[in-house]
């Protein structure tokens, strides 16, 4: 390899001790290849198996915690014991060839789309009347609910231990339920999970991640487990702030108080995150991650993610993370880190032919929202975009 990709391929040890073998992460990605009451297919697992060679460590996409908190109409779900076969069977083929393997653990709140669908009900911090996809209303939670919830993202995280799998992931990102309630934007709660401080702000959260570190004692899951979390550090619309970046490091620091995390990936919304800027506040104008990133420095490894989809980027993402999570290449290139490692990354295709669709596993409903997602970013480019478009026009 280069000596300038040397450090993509040094070792990164997590609090737990665990030890990832190089800086690279396949993040999340939906493939909509689960049935449709969220169990695991042999297309899942083949997809999972294609890229188990592909980085140190394998998120999966969004496994709901409970139907009311379905985004994905064929994504898989940890909602019921009966999923743990199928899940077992996906952690299996992630570890084939050596990453480790990490369920992510989601609720849409009010973004659960297909829960809209099936029953008609979303729920979040607080009423809303909404005009998309269709004209609804968003219930607020009781405080029943929340216990509700909050237990079943411990009992997600039982079905994940009992499936095999070394981690979870605990997703706080993107307008998911639990930033929803640290947003002033969504939260009009009156109780103590309302926005009238930051501790009420940060309660919901809070509690999710002691139920799910008191799960993972109590299942004896052993240190080596390992609890990431995923977070979006920064919401401002114009000069409107939901919350800033000063307040999110503090949420972060209180679940350390409850739970051993030992990762912390940032996500936000638009093209080339790893790279995004303050909005407003104390910092602005400052990157988000170098914020993030010496807040945390020496405590919790931050990784960087969003539009990392060249050697470069990943590189550039680096100088303000401890390793870098990347979609994009994985999904149409699962050797793109194997490349660069051995010197030949010269010969990274990132496009797609009728003659790579076999060999890269991708099932054939994947294709619609990788373009969305793809578009979304930029990361792909649009020869390629186009390609998959008329993909999933002949898979339809």
């Amino acid at each position: 390899m280069k000596e300038k990709y040397q450090k993509l391929f040094e070792t990164l040890t997590l609090p737990n001790g665990v030890d990832l073998d190089n800086r690279f992460v396949v993040s999340p990605v939906i493939t909509q290849s689960s049935t449709r009451e969220g169990f695991v297919t042999e297309a899942d697992c083949a997809y999972a198996e294609r890229r188990a060679h592909s980085a140190a460590m394998m998120i999966t996409g969004a496994a709901y915690v409970e139907p009311y908190g379905q985004l994905f109409k064929y994504g898989f779900a940890a909602t019921d014991d009966r999923h743990i076969p199928g899940l077992t069977q996906l952690a299996k083929a992630m570890k084939s060839k050596g990453n480790k393997a990490i369920l992510q653990l989601t609720h849409a709140g009010r973004f659960a789309e297909i829960a809209l669908q099936d029953y008609s009900v979303v729920y979040g911090p607080s009423r809303m009347e909404l005009n998309t996809p269709v004209k609804h209303t968003v219930y607020p939670m009781t405080k029943r609910k929340i216990k509700q919830v909050i237990s079943q993202y411990g009992d997600a995280t039982r079905r994940a231990i009992k499936a095999g799998f070394d981690g979870v992931e605990i997703s706080a990102a993107q307008r998911l339920l639990i930033q929803t309630f640290f947003s002033k934007f969504s939260n009009e709660r009156e109780d103590e999970y309302g926005p009238q401080s930051l501790e009420n702000r940060s309660r919901f959260g809070l509690e999710v991640f002691k139920e799910v570190q008191r799960v993972i004692e109590e299942e004896k899951a052993g240190p080596e487990f390992i609890l990431g979390f995923r977070g979006t550090p920064e919401e401002a619309r114009g000069d409107q702030i939901g919350y800033t970046v000063e307040e999110f490091n503090y949420f972060v620091d209180e679940i350390m108080k409850l739970a051993d995390i030992d990762y912390y990936a940032t996500a936000s919304w638009g093209k080339n995150i790893y790279a995004q800027k303050i909005r407003a506040g104390k910092y602005q104008g400052e990157y988000m991650n170098k914020i993030v990133h010496d807040h945390f420095k020496g405590r919790l490894p931050i990784m960087a993610t969003g539009g990392i989809n060249s050697p470069e980027k990943a590189l550039e993402a680096l100088k303000y993370s401890d390793f870098v999570g990347a979609s994009t290449p994985f999904v149409t290139e699962p050797e793109f880190a194997v490349k660069i490692a051995e010197g030949r990354e010269n010969e990274i295709d990132m496009g797609i032919s009728e003659e790579k669709i076999d060999d890269l596993k991708i099932p054939d409903r994947a294709f619609a929202d990788i373009v969305y997602m793809m578009d979304l970013g930029g990361s792909l480019s649009e020869e390629t975009r186009d390609r998959i478009r008329r993909l999933d026009q002949e898979s339809d």
